[in-house]
């Protein structure tokens, strides 16, 4: 089984304290090369921020100390399967592996499951609950042009 188990229990042992302390049962390190780069637990009980997963915590946590957006090579162990702002974020930074200990079935009783909201991702953007549609005022044009000149 590819992954390391002492990686993911430390994970585990970060979601079993932010129980003790209140908060919802998720953790998640980051790893490089062997290295635990953060580690986090979920912090939505103390900040209200609906964001403040652990798994979005950690890679915060690692671009700061990498001094990178870029986590290529980099794997997550997560007590929880993540959900998909995490998974996307995951993505988006080139995170290379993510493994984790309970799945959305495991977690469906307890409420903890996002396999309703994966689902609603899988529809395309018209059939999706959120209303999601393009609204540019006129004369607006050349930002994107202005990103790239400014890259140059």
């Amino acid at each position: 089984m590819p992954g390391s188990l002492d990686f993911m229990r430390e994970a585990l042992a970060l979601a079993h304290a932010n129980v003790a302390a209140g908060g919802r049962p998720f953790g998640a390190v980051l790893v490089l090369d062997g290295e635990i780069i953060a580690r986090a637990a979920n912090r939505i009980h103390d900040t209200h921020d609906p964001t403040a997963h652990a798994e979005l915590l950690a890679i915060r946590q690692a671009a700061q100390r990498l001094d990178s957006p870029r986590l290529d090579g980099c794997e997550i162990y997560a007590s929880g399967h993540p959900c998909p702002m995490c998974l996307a974020a995951m993505h988006l930074c080139g995170v290379s592996a993510v493994y984790f200990a309970y799945t959305n079935e495991d977690g469906e009783p307890y409420g903890l499951s996002t396999r309703a909201v994966y689902e609603e991702m899988a529809k395309p953007p018209s059939r999706q609950s959120l209303t999601v549609l393009p609204l540019r005022p006129q004369g607006e044009d050349g930002l994107y042009a202005q990103w790239a000149d400014r890259r140059r």
